[in-house]
């Protein structure tokens, strides 16, 4: 006779994604303070953080399911929905803002506006101060940027 109050469920097998996310965590448990650089590793493997791996996290980590999802959240770099084939991140933080950065990112918003294959991002500093506007072109660091280096940036991606 079953206890009151409890039922038996049957336990649903993880998806590959679950076993690689729970297999990436860890490799890195037993460390101090994992939790970024699991998430870096979980999205290097599979290119952005699904709601099934914040759960499996958090279970490995012992940690609640809202402190992993916070930690996401908090930070840019973690992408919540699969990655476009191109991303082009500009930077508005004070320096590249002096420089004409608000002017770059409206011309590459304009530019990219009706691409679903290019996402366009504005970050807070790439410590390329010196240089701005500063740019990332798929991950391609730029300084110096204009207005023409958007327009020109998209000759080198096929449609």
């Amino acid at each position: 006779m079953a206890r009151a109050g409890r039922q038996t469920e049957e336990l649903t097998p993880r998806s590959a994604r679950a076993e690689s996310v729970r297999e990436i965590a860890g490799r890195y448990a037993g460390e101090r303070g994992p939790l970024l650089v699991i998430l870096h590793a979980v999205q290097a493997e599979h290119g952005f953080l699904s709601d099934e791996d914040v759960v499996e996290i958090a279970d490995v980590l012992n940690l609640s399911v809202a402190e992993v999802h916070g930690t996401v959240s908090f930070y840019h770099d973690f992408r919540r929905t699969p990655p476009p084939e191109h991303t082009v991140q500009v930077c508005r933080a004070e320096a590249c803002q002096a420089v004409g950065a608000a002017g770059v990112f409206a011309a590459a918003e304009e530019q990219f506006a009706d691409r679903a294959d290019i996402e366009v991002r504005e970050v807070f500093c790439f410590g390329n101060c010196a240089l701005g506007p500063s740019v990332s072109f798929d991950g391609r660091l730029q300084g110096r940027v204009t207005v023409d280096d958007i327009a020109a940036a998209e000759a080198g991606w096929s449609r």
